[in-house]
Parts: structure tokens; sequence; C-alpha cells
């Protein structure tokens, strides 16, 4: 299905390899790792407002 972006690190992502995923406001995001979902699911408005911000403190792969 291609790639899609990870809303709160920018990362690409695999939509069929991750699982990794939140629904919001009927449309599906993909995340590269549980903390970037967790931060999204926290406050997706801030993501989607201001684009990805990059890695999450805490972030590993």
């Amino acid at each position: 299905m291609g790639e899609a972006v990870d809303p709160v690190c920018g990362m690409k992502v695999d939509p069929s390899k991750t699982p990794y995923k939140a629904v919001y406001k009927g449309k599906i995001y993909y995340f590269c790792s549980e903390q970037c979902k967790r931060a999204f699911e926290k406050d997706p408005e801030y993501y989607l407002k201001h684009g990805p911000v990059g890695m999450p403190h805490e972030h590993h792969h």
C-alpha cells in the first residue's frame, strides 16, 4: 500500500508491517513505535496542527 508517515516523529512507516496504529476522526494513523502512538493519543490535535515534531525523548527502536 505504499508508506505512511508517523504523525509524531515524521518517520516513514510501512502500514502493512507496523502494529502501531490509531484511528482519529475516521482516519488511520500509523506509528513507528509505541511511544509515538502514545504521544499521539495523548494529544492528537497538537500533532495534526503542528506536524511531526521529531522523536519523543524516550524513543528506542
